[in-house]
């Protein structure tokens, strides 16, 4: 099945897709495109973070057009500065809803005359949500409608909960590759990439979840082979596989003392401590030709 379900909240009304099958159900609202609840319909567990703002008032929001924070909070293109605040705007920004059917749901924004004033570049964001069994896949697709290169970066942020049983902590949980891994972690400091990484995996593939792993801030990984993460448990059978293939980066990350693991596959990241201020040299910058359009997917498996 699938609705709009429209609600009051003070003097403002907003409206919350819901998509469910025989597996999952997900409610996801047009404000930032957001995804808000991920239900196995068959164990009855919530898979998604609850958006406790005492440590993270997010759930899963879309980097757009830049992941991270930039050097000095601005970027430069053809010579002119501009403002841009962590993560983007797209987050911050409501998106048109078109549901298609009971599995499947479009959310869309194009830029207006308050995105160009921060980015200069006309574009149509599309973000789809698609059921498939026990898979929720979300694509996004980015469209330029402007005459001339348009520079973007974008990734996802999603936040799963860990534990999602009461009678399970925190570290009892592990994370798999599906690859051994022999990869360097990019440590931040101040919201910006240090200048050199330091040691993570050593031909290792998992990693035991603990509440002091996010210490120093998220882990970011460059250049990891595997496509596949399973986060799971010895002492449950139910757990969740996360697929981010063909995406070039990686970000893990918990707010100090939450219950819930975020798995962010990105195009593009925070800006390195030495990094340009110019948008077109900086790494993991996507240019996209006048008509042209770009996309890339994640997807989840609940178990």
């Amino acid at each position: 099945m699938y609705s709009i379900r429209e609600s009051r909240l003070g003097q403002y009304l907003y409206c919350m897709v819901q998509l469910s099958n025989e597996r999952i159900s997900v409610s996801i609202h047009p404000d930032g495109a957001e995804l808000r609840s991920l239900t196995h319909n068959v164990n009855g567990r919530q898979y998604l973070w609850s958006g406790d703002p005492a440590y993270w008032g997010k759930y899963s929001p879309v980097l757009f057009p830049f992941v991270g924070s930039l050097k000095d909070g601005r970027y430069t293109y053809e010579g002119k500065s501009y403002p841009m605040g962590r993560h983007g705007f797209a987050r911050e920004k409501t998106f048109e809803a078109e549901v298609v059917d009971h599995r499947e749901a479009r959310f869309t924004l194009e830029d207006d005359e308050s995105t160009r004033a921060v980015y200069p570049f006309p574009f149509r964001l599309s973000i789809t949500y698609q059921l498939r069994g026990p898979i929720l896949g979300v694509t996004y697709k980015v469209d330029n409608s402007g005459d001339g290169i348009m520079w973007f970066c974008i990734g996802a942020h999603p936040a799963f909960a860990v534990p999602n049983a009461p009678v399970l902590r925190y570290d009892d949980y592990f994370l798999d590759f599906n690859e051994s891994e022999v990869v360097e972690r990019w440590e931040l400091e101040g919201g910006l990439l240090k200048k050199e990484p330091s040691p993570f995996l050593n031909g290792r593939s998992r990693i035991l979840l603990s509440k002091d792993l996010f210490a120093k801030d998220a882990i970011v990984l460059k250049g990891l082979r595997s496509s596949t993460i399973t986060v799971a448990t010895t002492y449950d059978t139910h757990g969740f596989r996360f697929n981010m293939e063909g995406w070039p980066y990686l970000g893990l990350w918990a707010a100090s003392g939450a219950d819930f693991l975020c798995i962010e596959p990105w195009q593009g990241h925070a800006d390195h401590l030495d990094d340009p201020y110019d948008i077109t040299q900086k790494e993991g910058v996507v240019a996209l030709e006048s008509g042209r359009s770009w996309s890339r997917n994640w997807w989840v498996e609940l178990f």
